[in-house]
């Protein structure tokens, strides 16, 4: 069994490769359609698309961090720039240099309008993002964020996809989470769309098993009744 200290150092892994939003100096150093994102500008970017004769160039600079404009105007919830930059042709599965899209950044965030519309207009709950060759879904199955589960399971994110540590986002929910009632509801809508509950860890332990050594005793009960072995 795994220690609980063990997976206090996985979690803290996890939250050193975490998003790292824009910080307000590197926003008051933004200029052109970066800035515009970051505020939420949408005559500037419509401007820019209208006039410029390649506004992809634009539309795809990258800042230190290698985040696009669409990015920071994720980052700031900023939706009619998520919109106005969709429009003009940004790519919505662009990868910052921590490999995250603007839907894994939104999922994060707990920021479900936003994920709402960017799934709306043609960004994919699909993609494999992150250092840990994660998804988004997984991402927000970590954090228990149970609203964004359902939207993305509603957009065909993949179920059972297994990270480069082996977890499934119906694993993570229970080894990351704390068992309370938002990683039970998380848990709930995984079972529902039919996650595998049999797909193990590296060490063999099954959601089941796993759940039991956490202590998490709502979660074996759910388990258990999803026919869990």
């Amino acid at each position: 069994m795994r220690s609980l200290g063990a997976l206090a150092l996985l979690a803290l892994a996890f939250a050193a490769f975490a998003q790292v939003p824009p910080s307000a100096a590197e926003i008051a150093a933004y200029r052109g359609v970066h800035a515009a994102a970051a505020r939420g500008d949408v005559a500037t970017i419509e401007r820019i698309a209208r006039f410029r004769s390649a506004p992809g160039d634009v539309l795809h600079a990258r800042d230190a961090a290698g985040r696009t404009p669409l990015h920071v105007a994720t980052f700031a919830r900023q939706r009619g720039a998520v919109r106005a930059l969709l429009a003009a042709g940004a790519d919505p599965g662009a990868l910052d240099n921590d490999r995250y899209d603007a839907v894994t950044i939104a999922a994060v965030a707990d920021d479900e309008e936003t994920l709402q519309l960017l799934l709306e207009l043609g960004a994919s709950a699909g993609l494999v993002t992150s250092r840990y060759d994660g998804t988004a879904l997984i991402a927000a199955a970590h954090l228990g964020h149970d609203g964004v589960v359902r939207r993305l399971i509603a957009a065909g994110a993949p179920l059972d996809h297994v990270n480069n540590l082996h977890w499934t986002a119906l694993i993570e929910a229970i080894v990351l989470g704390d068992g309370g009632p938002r990683h039970q509801a998380t848990l709930a809508a995984l079972l529902r769309a039919g996650a595998s509950t049999t797909l193990a860890d590296r060490a063999g332990r099954t959601p089941l098993q796993l759940a039991r050594d956490r202590g998490h005793r709502e979660m074996v009960r759910m388990l258990e009744a999803a026919g869990a072995r």
